[in-house]
């Protein structure tokens, strides 16, 4: 049996239009490089247009105040980040956010930060974050929010989406 997946979420670090060019319609682009304290405005223009172009969104990692000056389809809050000046920031109603969690109490700060969905991790990938899918079903029904999984998905293990009814996730690994 077939199944459609919906959103998939590809984290990038670097332009590369050969990896993005392979991507369908349903896959939404975060940009995050925590090596390089400057963002270059340029770059993130760049690549907000070659998205455009190809009918991808394109979001910007912990800079809810830049995605919004230029004008991005959203913003991803990292699970270290745990403020909330961005609510002071107004922005067009398509404008999403996106924030990433790995307990109970980081799911409740992404509630407080009015993210529209949360990241939960890591389903597969076996880091000091792991939680394996018993934990992870569990955690996910503690919040209304809509729950993206990431951590360890590949080509190989996506089927197993299936079984948590839940066809939207995030990762680096599956894309490339």
């Amino acid at each position: 049996m077939h199944y459609n997946l919906n959103t998939k979420y590809y984290f990038i670090n670097n332009f590369d239009t050969n990896n993005i060019d392979q991507l369908d319609k349903k896959t939404i682009i975060i940009y995050r490089n925590y090596k390089s304290k400057n963002i270059d405005q340029f770059q993130i223009l760049k690549l907000k247009n070659y998205c455009k172009k190809k009918n991808l969104k394109f979001y910007l990692s912990n800079n809810i105040k830049l995605a919004i000056k230029l004008r991005l389809d959203g913003a991803y809050i990292p699970s270290f980040n745990k403020e909330f000046n961005h609510l002071n920031y107004s922005h067009v109603n398509d404008f999403k956010l996106v924030g990433s969690a790995h307990n109970l109490k980081e799911i409740k700060i992404k509630e407080l930060q009015k993210v529209d969905k949360i990241f939960l991790s890591s389903l597969f990938k076996k880091n000091r974050n792991y939680l394996g899918i018993n934990k992870f079903k569990l955690l996910s029904k503690l919040t209304k929010k809509k729950i993206v999984v990431l951590g360890g998905v590949s080509k190989r293990n996506n089927k197993l989406l299936k079984i948590l009814n839940n066809f939207e996730f995030a990762g680096i690994s599956y894309f490339e």
